[in-house]
């Protein structure tokens, strides 16, 4: 009869035998599964310093390709802008770049007039109506025409309209705005929140640079890349204009410009002006409209005619 020291030994005897082939199970696998591990981890960390290397070469590419723009700039710009009369505009999307699109414009030996800088207020569709009912009072009592002033109760296509007319020249046989109406004006809208001025403008301008960036992407974007179109719209109407935004694609300014056969055929575009490189053909292209009167599509993007303008030597 078994007895119960026997069921012990025997269960001892099994738990023996499992414990010594998991220790030698292990021992026997350790090496192999070890050594494949390493060589994983090893494999992984060359990867990573390959790709840290690749992306600190790329990074000091793109530095020196921004050196080298800024170079030529010093070489192709000075002389092409001197004696005209450039205002430049900008939109939040695209006030980072700004300052390096005017430096560009000032090399070039243009007369940069005035920088405005138009607000989110100014775009925003909830700002429609009193962006109606201030164009027709900052007109007046003064020389700032309202005429001409589109009647289809769209504010900012308005109120661009009564600032285009007062910052550009007027067409050839019309009054001139006097600087005190000029001043009226954009008192009147700065005081309401819709733009700002850096400096004082010092007179009206034959061209304008309408400086952007990425599309929208609130829930008000589709109405607010319109409203940013009828802006350009409204300039080009009254001056030559170059648009130097930020990519080409999502129904931005640029984007809608270069698929509209009619606005494509007035209003330059430049995909890349966030960059030193596009900053310079922003510049360039405003050469070629006020030279040779045309337009062009230039930058990066699939949609862009040229990298650059090809000037007449």
């Amino acid at each position: 009869m078994i007895n119960f020291r026997y069921h012990v030994v025997s269960l001892t005897a099994v738990f023996l035998a499992l414990a010594i082939g998991l220790v030698v199970g292990t021992a026997a696998l350790n090496g192999p599964v070890a050594d494949s591990l390493k060589e994983n981890v090893n494999a992984l960390r060359k990867d990573n310093q390959q790709m840290r290397q690749s992306v600190n070469s790329l990074q000091k590419e793109l530095d020196m390709e921004e050196d080298f723009a800024a170079e030529m700039a010093q070489v192709v710009l000075p002389g092409k802008l001197t004696g005209r009369r450039v205002l430049v505009l900008d939109l939040p999307s695209g006030r980072e770049h700004t300052d390096g699109v005017a430096k560009m414009l000032e090399l070039a030996g243009a007369n940069v007039t005035g920088r405005i800088d138009l607000q989110d207020k100014f775009i925003n569709p909830d700002s429609n109506n009193n962006l109606l009912e201030l164009a027709v009072t900052a007109a007046r009592p003064n020389s700032a025409p309202t005429a001409g002033l589109p009647g289809n109760g769209h504010g900012v296509e308005t109120s661009s309209a009564l600032l285009a007319s007062v910052l550009l020249d007027r067409p050839q046989g019309s009054p001139p705005v006097s600087d005190a109406d000029r001043r009226a004006v954009l008192a009147a809208y700065s005081n309401a929140g819709y733009l700002s001025t850096e400096d004082k403008v010092t007179g009206a301008a034959e061209a304008v640079v309408l400086v952007s960036g990425q599309p929208y992407v609130d829930k008000d974007s589709a109405k607010k890349d319109e409203s940013v179109v009828k802006v350009a719209e409204q300039f080009d109407r009254t001056g030559a204009i170059v648009v130097g935004g930020n990519g080409s694609a999502g129904g931005n300014v640029v984007a809608v410009v270069r698929g509209d056969p009619v606005l494509s055929q007035t209003i330059s575009t430049v995909d890349n002006a966030n960059t030193v490189q596009g900053q310079l053909v922003t510049a360039l292209a405003l050469v070629q409209q006020l030279t040779e009167k045309k337009a062009g599509q230039y930058g990066v993007g699939d949609n862009a005619a040229a990298l650059l303008p090809k000037l007449p030597q």
